[in-house]
Parts: structure tokens; sequence; C-alpha cells
């Protein structure tokens, strides 16, 4: 069975397809516990800059990892060979692996058969959008931007594919997913306007490249010839984009062993944690649902854990923690198994409502170079980019120069004047479809900017 016959016509594995092959390595094996992890996809990309489309690409690949263990002792090899003396290959390597490796103190058995939702983050629109398709998508910035003499730039990735999970103690978990994201820049003729929209779904059917390409192009126009202000601390309205950037710091800080270790903004004195007590304003809940249709994940993790909605924050109150099955175990608590997504509550008021709101103050697009500080209070610095704007009086006046800050998401969102509605956001820094997010617009007071940057 070559990769090729198996991918030429869905272009990733079906579920009868993963049983088989996954059955096939486990007879091969003569480990304590095996596990076979089989992954599958179609990636299509196309790239654009100066207003015409520079590269695009389609790739076929799919993968079959075993995990081998001997006690505590693990090994793992991966191979693309799906014929028998592939998977024999792969699993007697993983074995002499696990045999040389030391004991893992930590390791924990694997799992017997569980019960799974079925996935929801898989769109007939993504999986079939083509070549073509994505060049249209990307004529409807760059045809506009070139009539308005801006630089449209950007890229656009789809990806369709399959993951399941088999082990030696008769687990199996399959499911097909889809992601896409698109994002552009615009900038002026002379380099001084930057402005970006980005999105990412995977819906293809959700997202509005057209619109994209206009908000892009306003921002733009908008932020030619930014004018200097002096750093401090500022009423700053955040697009969701901007929210998105620094939210999602807060939930990669959730770890529980890290804050019973007092390694964590999470940890209190004595080994203890801070669940049960009030983080953030009260207005804030964020939760994580793999099966919520807006921010739709895995349904199941690495290991085969089923996921499952949690409340991480509710209603200001941090009502639970990240716990693998490790230190699940160690806490006589069960496992979280979130899928990773985040929607954080939000408000009724519209972006422009909070401008209108807003006496004197600063609208930031997004944040770039984003990099940790200190991690006992998730303090970050990064900067502004692609549109920042100085508010008078309820109205957007000028364009400003970017700004680095010094700060933290958690003073962010204790120093909460007002929400909007939330929105799905594209927070990646890299452009990739990243983490499903789900953010309002926010309003904050006193937000530290430290300094000012010539960087467009």
């Amino acid at each position: 069975m070559t990769l090729r016959s198996l991918l030429s016509e869905a272009r990733y594995l079906s579920r009868e397809e993963c049983d088989a092959i996954a059955r096939r390595a486990l007879s091969f094996a003569t480990a304590d516990e095996t596990r076979v992890l089989l992954n599958s996809s179609s990636r299509g990309n196309t790239r654009f800059a100066v207003n015409q489309i520079s590269t695009g690409g389609d790739t076929f690949d799919a993968v079959v990892t075993v995990i081998s263990k001997f006690g505590k002792r693990s090994g793992s090899s991966s191979t693309n060979q799906f014929d028998d003396e592939g998977l024999r290959a792969t699993v007697q390597m993983a074995e002499r692996l696990a045999r040389l490796s030391p004991e893992d103190p930590e390791a924990m058995p694997e799992l017997g058969p569980q019960t799974y939702q079925p996935g929801r983050d898989w769109a007939d629109a993504t999986a079939a959008l083509d070549p073509a398709a994505r060049a249209q998508a990307v004529e409807a910035i760059t045809n506009p931007a070139k009539q308005a003499a801006l630089v449209s730039t950007g890229f656009l990735e789809t990806i369709a594919g399959a993951n399941a999970i088999a082990n030696s103690r008769g687990l199996f978990a399959y499911n097909r997913s889809t992601s896409c994201v698109l994002t552009t820049t615009a900038r002026t003729q002379d380099g001084t306007g930057s402005g970006w929209a980005g999105a990412t779904h995977y819906d293809w059917s959700r997202i509005d490249s057209s619109a994209l390409g206009t908000i892009a192009a306003d921002k733009a126009r908008r932020s030619a010839h930014p004018v200097a202000i002096e750093p401090g601390r500022y009423t700053v309205v955040f697009e969701p984009t901007a929210v998105g950037n620094l939210v999602q710091f807060i939930t990669r800080a959730l770890n529980a062993r890290a804050a019973d270790e007092g390694r964590s903004f999470f940890s209190l004195p004595g080994g203890q944690n801070k669940i049960g007590q009030k983080v953030v304003d009260e207005r804030v809940t964020i939760s994580s649902d793999p099966f919520d249709p807006d921010v739709a994940g895995a349904p199941f993790s690495g290991d085969g854990l089923p996921m499952q909605r949690v409340v991480w924050i509710d209603n200001g109150v941090v009502k639970n923690l990240d716990y693998d099955r490790y230190w699940a175990q160690q806490r006589n608590r069960a496992p979280t198994a979130s899928g990773g997504s985040i929607r954080m509550s939000g408000g009724t008021a519209s972006l422009d409502d909070l401008i209108r709101s807003t006496t004197r103050g600063l609208l930031v697009t997004r944040f770039w170079y984003l990099r940790p500080v200190d991690q006992r209070t998730i303090l970050y610095t990064g900067l502004t980019r692609d549109g920042t704007y100085l508010i008078e009086n309820g109205k957007i006046t000028k364009p400003v120069k970017n700004l680095r800050f010094n700060d933290s998401p958690i003073f962010m969102l204790n120093n909460l004047d007002e929400m909007g509605v939330p929105v799905r956001v594209s927070a990646s820094e890299g452009g990739d479809p990243g983490q499903a997010i789900m953010v309002p617009p926010i309003k904050v007071r006193d937000f530290n900017f430290t300094s000012s940057s010539d960087a467009v």
C-alpha cells in the first residue's frame, strides 16, 4: 500500500483506512504497550506580494508514528511507508529505542477504549478550495489595492486532513478537520502607511476576502504619515485581534503543575494555587470548548483522552487550571483535556461605540514581536503594528507612530472599561491558522507604553 494510492482521491486517510493501518502496525508489536498515531493532510497555499500572486503550492502527506513502551521506558519512530515492511521496520525501531531509553518516572499507562463526541471542525467549503478559487480570493484583495495605488501582500492557506489514534489496549479515535487562514497587509506607495486584516476559521465560507482587503486598505490610508506621541499610560481601545494577541497568554499560563510548584501567576504560597480567587474584572469569562461551532477543535488529545468544555475564568474568578494526566493523578483530580480553543465573554457595544465613548486615547489594531518578560505576572512586551491611531473626543484624529508596551493581560483585564461583541480572530504572530480564538474589542485604562518606534 503506497502513500500515493492512499491519498489519490480524498487526499487524507478515512476512518477505515486508519483503522486497518493501525491494526497492521499493532500486529507487529512486542512491547508492553504500543500507541499508533496517524496524521494525513492536504495543504494548499497562495502567497501574494506587490498586488500579484507570487507563489502557490499544494502538498499531500501522511505519517504513521509508533510509540512503544516497556515499563516506564518509551521510544518512537515515524514513517510514510504503509506496506507491511515499512510498518514492521517502524515498530521495530520504536521498540529498539524504547529499550535504550531511560525510565520516565512520570510515564502514564495507555488509555483503554474511550467514548468520543463527533468533531465539529470540518467544512466541505475549506476542503474543496482549489488553486483557482484561492486565486480568485486573492484577486479580490489585490485588484482593488492596485486601483487605489496601494501595495498589498498576504498569505492564504488551507488544510484538510485526518488524525487517528489506536493503541494495544483497544483504544481507537478518529477525526477529520479543516482550517484556513487569510491575512493581508496593505501599504501606501511612500511606505509610511500600513494596514492589516486577517481571519481564520475551519470553514472557508466564513471568511470574506474582499472585506479583509477593504479593511487593510482603509487602515493603510488612514495610517500614512504618523506623528510621534509621548509614551506613557493611555486609555486604549483594542481591536479584537489585539485582544486575542494578549488574552491567549493567560490561557497558556494556566498549567496546574507550574502553579502548584510556585512558578506561575496562578501560584500561591505553600504549594497552593489561585483556583477560587478573583484575578480579573468580574465581567470576564474565558472558556475552551472543542465543540463550540465558532471555535471548534479536536475531540481528543494526543494520547486519546476525550476533550471537553472547560471554563477557566468565570466572572473574573479562576475556576480551573490545566491538569495533564500525570499531575491530575498526583493531585487526585480529573485531567482537564480542554482542546485549547479560547472564547472570552463580551458586551453589546461595537468598535465604533468604544471609540465614541473615549475622550482621549489610542486605537490599536494588533501587536507584533510579542515576547515574555515575567511569567509570574504574565508580563509581556511587544509593538503595535499596521494601524495605531489617536482618539480625541470620540473620533480618530490622526495616526501615531508605533509604540512598545510592557504590560500584562491580567493588568489589562483588571482595568477594563467596556467590552464589545466577540468575534473570531487571527491572533497568530506567524500567520498560521493558530489557536481558535474568539474575543471582543475592549477599552481599558492605563495601558503602559514604554517607548516609541519608527518601524512602520
